[in-house]
């Protein structure tokens, strides 16, 4: 944007902004209208329930903001049934969401941003125990539409998205997390933070509110010791609580909001309950017998 001509990028932004708002409608209904027709071109049965699998918190908010993305959700594909189920803490939980379904075909999709025991056994073990035929999505990461909001999230913090050389060499991230004493979400989290660094072309460091190692305290120190004394906050969480705001003021500089209703998550969601849809995975019951 130019000082010169300022109603003319004004209008150009918004053009823009309008553009790429039609085009998610667009992508949207035709990812509903696909879900809908099989590989061999027959229309397939009812699509199946999406059931979005929330850890849970004592935190009021976080029930607010998880129903809130559910309506992203379904404004983003109408008349897909989705639903909300908890692993612990919070109503309704998973056992019962299942069973209270009207139908007999249901996805599961865990608000989970990493793997660990909650994906991999919490889960498929409840959904083995249900009368539905239930399916076990991925964790939400790592992935594009998780780095897309991550970064966004940033920016509405007030991350520069231009910043000079001398700016860009004192400057980097820390990626905290919540935790897990499994090594593949470590995985997941790293592999999250290299997309975010290679969005952000600054160094990101992954780190911990709980259970794992390094921890965001540890994580500063490191960078500080790097040179690195302009340092921001990206919150991976899913919603707001208390590791995210642990998180948040141990900033130096700035820290993003946690993920919340960012369009880009009720995207993934969507995105994950579609592989599910066209390939052919392991069935929770499959899973838990392991």
């Amino acid at each position: 944007m130019t000082a010169s001509n300022p109603l003319h990028d004004e209008s150009t932004t918004a053009h823009l902004d309008s553009t790429a708002h039609l085009m998610n409608r667009i992508s949207s209904q035709l990812a509903s209208q696909l879900s809908l027709v099989s590989r061999d071109g027959r229309r397939r049965p009812d699509a199946p329930a999406l059931v979005v699998v929330a850890h849970g918190s004592r935190d009021p908010r976080a029930l607010s903001t998880v129903r809130a993305l559910l309506d992203k959700v379904r404004a983003q594909r109408p008349g897909l049934p989705v639903h909300l189920g908890h692993i612990e803490l919070n109503e309704p939980l998973l056992p019962d969401t299942l069973a209270a379904l009207d139908t007999d075909r249901a996805i599961l999709v865990p608000l989970l941003l990493s793997r660990g025991y909650h994906v991999k056994r919490d889960i498929p073990e409840m959904a083995a125990e249900a009368r539905v035929h239930a399916r076990v999505a991925p964790a939400l990461g790592p992935h594009p539409l998780l780095v897309e909001a991550l970064y966004a999230r940033l920016v509405e913090a007030g991350w520069r998205t231009r910043m000079d050389e001398p700016t860009r060499r004192r400057t980097a991230v820390v990626l905290a997390a919540a935790g897990s004493r499994d090594p593949e979400s470590k995985l997941d989290t790293s592999q999250t933070a290299h997309l975010l660094a290679n969005r952000l072309g600054v160094p990101v460091i992954p780190a911990y509110a709980t259970t794992a190692s390094p921890t965001v305290a540890d994580a500063l120190r490191t960078l500080s010791a790097r040179g690195r004394t302009r340092v921001a906050i990206a919150s991976c969480f899913t919603a707001p609580g208390r590791f995210a705001t642990e998180s948040a003021q141990a900033a130096p500089w700035m820290a993003s909001a946690p993920l919340g209703t960012h369009p880009a998550m009720a995207r993934l969601l969507l995105h994950r309950y579609d592989q599910m849809l066209n390939t052919r995975v392991t069935t929770a019951q499959e899973l838990a017998s392991a």
